[in-house]
């Protein structure tokens, strides 16, 4: 906590001095030949130097080394973003609190992963993985601060810092902190994310370096949703029961925590480059290593719950790690006219599981699953007559741990409006973790399936129209053998259990999206559409079949264009379907079929307004809660939030 509280009032100093120095200058005060869009701003580094630095000249730079300018402009797709996870939640369900996990109401198939992943994804909305990490290059020091209110007694809050020490280095700083109570019982919320990245590269562009440190803490209370008893209480909308404290949930003392720290650094020398060569061709050396460890708890240390079934002692303290290192080495190859090679060997080294053994009565529950083996992975990307054609794909070279994946895209514009991108996904890898492995205190929650198991194969063909003009739409044609879930064995009033299951027919899934937004002057209406469907012979992936979001807003300069005002009323909706259920033991949703629930609106009522660098944001989220009937859920038992206000902003000082 203090190690917290340092980090943010460092940041709040570094910042006073860019409100007291920096000068914002208007657009036609820029040097000729500045960028001039729309939210650029142009700000006085010093007095002595008289020099310039334009809004588009903040860069930041993914994994890939995709380069996105920074953007301070107020839009609707900004408004979207301004939640939890800042980035658009659409088809995402919330809690009632804000921290809490989401219920996916899509299917994402696409995964170039080789080997499994962690398990308690329900945790991981919120936590930073590999691609969501990126690096920057400013001219002058940036700071953000964002700011949000959470659900009774809370606040959100993000602190970053970035600034470039010489043209060739640059670090960045970064810490998103949370602390929601919430309005239920048992439902505090608390998360910590430290993200600190730098990268380098020398005078003569030969050598490239970059990196990153994440450290990640998410804790959340678990109280198992309302009983059975109580659910008519809800609906009903008793009056008794308004304050949501009243209700006594199934856990009172339970919680779980995700924790993972990651390490990465990636380097990179030029033997030879274009103005080297006539043959206009560039080939470089490349090494990566990245190493993380992750563990998931859950406990309850009053008294185990019957709501589990039987347990081995009374007080509950499962604890799992993941140990991963990966190195890669390999080469990239440019050639004007053949196009761009990349090829590399890989190690990986994996440490899974839990320091005891589980003896049951008709099986012994092993406690690791350990291995290390290498791997090959290559790339090709290439510009030919107006196609962008790229394609990546790697393979686990282990039989215990087979793995591997291809996926291949064209993109092409037909014109400066309308762009196309065709693709294919192919994907063959082991479940998550914890279906192949899993002890708890509790006896029902013990299994290992490494043995029995099938790798989950995956095919995927995507397709994409983006137009400003005519809409944008995606769809995704997916078929999946060997899908795997977790499923309700058992539900009555006093015993809930989930067991993994592996589906051994095939499916198929279709996922279509349709976004159109219609301006009429300062009005615009902008609408989000999902058509779902899922094939197969038994009732083990549920997606609603329709999403939409419908947001009608008005926009426009006010106070002698000043101020940036934006305000409307955005709907949301589902259609009826057999809702996941949520196990906060495994911190998993899994697949039920006794609960139909769905086919509610919910309404939300914005303004935003924009003043210099800072966006303000108020939202009435909900607000219809109290009459369109009290049959909102995120999940069976758990209901979604109440009507509530909330409001927030983003600032941004520049030097």
């Amino acid at each position: 906590m203090y190690i917290r509280i340092l980090f943010l009032l460092i940041l709040c100093f570094a910042s006073n001095p860019l409100v007291s120095q920096s000068k914002l200058k208007k657009k036609s005060d820029a040097k000729k030949g500045d960028s001039q869009r729309t939210d650029s701003t142009a700000l006085k580094r010093s007095k002595e130097l008289d020099k310039v630095a334009t809004i588009d000249m903040y860069l930041k730079f993914n994994n890939n080394l995709d380069t996105i300018q920074v953007d301070t402009t107020l839009s609707i797709t900004k408004a979207y973003k301004f939640n939890y996870l800042q980035k658009d939640n659409f088809g995402l369900m919330q809690f009632a609190n804000i921290g809490q996990t989401y219920n996916s109401l899509y299917y994402n198939a696409i995964n170039n992963s080789t080997v499994p992943v962690f398990g308690a994804q329900a945790r991981h909305y919120n936590y930073y993985h590999h691609d969501d990490i990126n690096y920057y290059e400013v001219p002058t020091p940036w700071t953000r601060l964002t700011y949000k209110t959470g659900v009774e007694q809370g606040q959100l809050l993000d602190a970053f810092f970035t600034i470039n020490l010489s043209k060739q280095f640059n670090f960045s700083m970064a810490y998103k902190g949370l602390r929601s109570l919430g309005n239920y019982q048992n439902a505090l919320t608390s998360s910590g994310n430290f993200r600190f990245t730098s990268n380098y590269k020398s005078k003569n562009k030969k050598y490239n370096a970059k990196g990153y440190i994440v450290s990640q803490d998410i804790l959340n209370q678990e109280n198992g949703g309302l009983k059975n008893i109580d659910i008519e209480s809800f609906t009903t909308g008793d009056e008794e029961f308004l304050d949501r404290s009243v209700f006594d949930p199934n856990f009172e003392d339970a919680e779980n925590t995700l924790n993972g720290n990651r390490y990465y650094f990636e380097q990179s020398y030029r033997l030879l480059n274009a103005k080297d060569s006539i043959q206009n061709q560039d080939l470089k050396i490349f090494n990566k290593i990245a190493f993380e460890k992750k563990s998931y708890q859950y406990t309850q240390t009053t008294a185990a719950s019957d709501y589990f079934g039987a347990f081995f002692t009374s007080s509950i303290n499962d604890k799992v790690a993941l140990e991963n290192y990966r190195t890669t080495f390999g080469a990239k190859y440019k050639n004007k006219i053949l196009g761009d090679f990349m090829f590399a060997l890989n190690y990986t080294d994996i440490n899974y599981g839990y320091n005891s053994i589980v003896l049951l009565v008709d099986e012994n529950i092993p406690n690791r699953v350990k291995s290390s083996f290498i791997g090959v992975e290559g790339a090709y990307k290439k510009k030919y007559k107006g196609f962008n054609i790229s394609g990546s794909g790697g393979v686990n070279i282990s039989d215990s741990f087979a793995g591997s994946y291809l996926q291949g895209s064209v993109k092409l514009h037909i014109n400066d409006d309308i762009g196309f991108t065709g693709g294919i996904s192919i994907n063959s890898s082991l479940p998550n973790y914890n279906y192949l492995l899993y002890q708890s205190d509790y006896v029902n929650y013990n299994w290992y399936n490494f043995d029995s198991y099938n790798n989950v194969n995956t095919q995927q063909l995507q397709f994409a129209i983006n137009s400003k003009k005519l809409f944008n739409a995606t769809l995704a044609i997916s078929n999946i053998d060997n899908y795997t879930y977790f499923n309700l064995e058992d539900d009555t009033d006093d015993l809930k259990i989930i067991k993994p299951k592996q589906y051994d027919k095939p499916l198929q899934y279709l996922n279509l999206k349709l976004q159109r937004e219609f301006k009429f002057g300062n009005f615009a209406l902008d609408n989000t559409l999902m058509y779902q469907n899922v094939v197969s012979d038994d009732d083990v992936l549920n997606v609603p079949s329709i999403i939409t979001r419908n947001t009608l807003y008005y926009s426009n300069q006010i106070f002698k264009k000043s101020m940036m005002l934006q305000t409307g009323i955005t709907l949301n909706y589902f259609t009826k379907y057999n809702m996941n259920g949520y196990d906060p033991l495994l911190a998993e949703f899994y697949t039920q079929n006794e609960t139909e629930l769905g086919g509610f609106p919910r309404l939300d009522f914005f303004v935003n307004a924009k003043v210099r660098q800072t966006r303000i944001f108020f939202k009435a989220e909900h607000f219809n809660s109290s009459f369109t009937g009290y049959d909102y859920f995120s999940a069976p038992n758990h209901p979604y939030r109440d009507f509530i206000i909330r409001f927030g902003l983003v600032w941004d000082f520049f030097l």
